[in-house]
């Protein structure tokens, strides 16, 4: 059966881009679910972070899997067991029920890593950041599509909307597994297959450049899935006066004005991902090298700096937003969350346009690390956010104590001439390596 690159890539995107709508689909309605359970503040943020629970430890056995398996039956798996759990929370009305199904079907989230290995595999080192872009891009619309299309369909009727989302699930499996194709050739395959052993594996985790890409992911994506799940909750009760004042009084009103104002972060996260990818491949064509202390004479050096400069502006725009929040005002919020979201988007794109190239015969445990470990910090932010005195001083909280930190890190994980790749915890492991 004749296939082609492109293909492979529309596969990828609309599978993920699924799953990311099946993923905060909670977050969508979380107005609703509280509303009607009587969840408090405190219990909103459980519910709001307990959307990236699975995606830790998810998405490194769902990137190993991938090099092991094949992209198209991993996929597979994970869209039909988020699919059937999403039908069956559908017809459920205990909460403690409801709660357990939702974080299964959170499961969606480690995708993600699936899709990446599979996009790696048929596209060349000089498109990679456009391709990846693409890929995530578009994938990551489904949760801003969730938030602000979800609740204009199914009001506050979320069982409806979350059997719906299960039934579609498994017709994307479907199709993932019958026009899916691992590779571009079956040496490719077998060769990544043999890399995805536990030595091969604990080489990738124990380089430092890793362990950096990794933080610098948890500041871009981990920061994006936490605002997904959170910003609902936080409009909701941190602007609740400005948004009575626009004529939006019920439940359902109030759901759907939250959610529109949250899906501006994440609109703008995924819409310029693939011009971050194309960005960071702009930088490698041109050799730009304009900030101190990273490495500038390797191959990738100019990628390296763009992620560098993607992570001081969210940093920023962190800063930014608990100013806004703190000032009152509404619009001054939303229109620094645009500039987060960009920002979000040059994170995140910057990030997977290095992997790929970083350890390209293990794009799928490469993935897996980097894109999952990071994820626990979702798990995090929700709850620095909602711990605060001040619903707003969440944000510059975590910018200073957490972002700064990591960034400070990576500047030092990308400092060598000599490939950083090479630089890790375990000088053993290299040496196997190289063996």
């Amino acid at each position: 059966m004749k296939t082609h690159k492109v293909e492979q890539l529309v596969i990828a995107t609309m599978g993920f881009f699924w799953c990311f709508l099946m993923w905060f689909s909670t977050a969508a309605f979380s107005p609703s679910i509280a509303a009607h359970y009587h969840l408090s503040i405190k219990a909103l943020g459980l519910l709001a972070s307990s959307a990236i629970w699975m995606a830790p430890v998810g998405r490194v056995v769902a990137g190993w899997a991938s090099d092991r398996f094949g992209a198209p039956r991993t996929f597979a798996v994970i869209l039909t067991v988020c699919g059937l759990v999403s039908i069956a929370s559908a017809f459920t009305q205990d909460y403690s029920l409801l709660f357990a199904e939702r974080v299964i079907v959170a499961i969606a989230g480690v995708s993600f890593v699936v899709g990446i290995q599979h996009v790696a595999q048929w596209f060349n080192a000089d498109e990679i950041g456009t391709a990846e872009g693409l890929y995530a891009g578009t994938g990551n619309v489904g949760a801003g599509m969730g938030a602000l299309v979800l609740p204009r369909l199914f009001g506050t009727d979320y069982h409806t909307a979350f059997l719906w989302l299960g039934l579609i699930a498994l017709v994307v499996a479907a199709w993932y597994l019958l026009r899916g194709r691992a590779a571009r050739n079956a040496e490719q395959i077998a060769l990544t297959r043999r890399r995805s052993d536990f030595r091969s594996t604990a080489f990738v985790w124990s380089r430092y450049i890793a362990v950096a890409l990794m933080l610098a992911y948890a500041m871009s994506f981990g920061l994006e899935i936490a605002m997904n799940a959170w910003l609902p909750g936080y409009f909701t009760h941190g602007f609740h006066g400005a948004i009575l004042a626009l004529g939006f009084s019920s439940v359902a009103g109030l759901q759907i004005a939250a959610g529109t104002f949250a899906a501006v972060e994440s609109f703008c996260a995924s819409l310029f991902r693939p011009f971050s990818g194309f960005m960071s491949d702009l930088f490698q064509r041109n050799g730009w090298t304009p900030l101190p202390f990273i490495a500038r004479t390797l191959p990738y050096a100019p990628r390296l700096h763009w992620l560098g400069i993607a992570l001081i502006l969210i940093t920023l725009a962190m800063g930014g937003l608990t100013f806004a929040g703190m000032t009152g005002s509404l619009h001054a919020s939303v229109l620094t969350l645009v500039a987060l979201g960009v920002f979000i988007s040059f994170g995140t794109g910057g990030t997977f346009a290095l992997v790929p190239l970083l350890f390209p015969d293990r794009p799928g445990t490469a993935a897996g690390f980097i894109g999952g470990i990071s994820t626990a910090a979702g798990i995090i932010y929700p709850l620095v956010f909602s711990a605060s005195t001040n619903i707003h001083m969440g944000y510059l909280t975590v910018a200073l104590y957490m972002f700064v930190p990591f960034i400070l890190f990576y500047f030092w994980a990308a400092r060598h001439e000599r490939r950083p790749e090479e630089h890790g915890i375990f000088t053993e492991a290299l040496a196997v390596e190289k063996a």
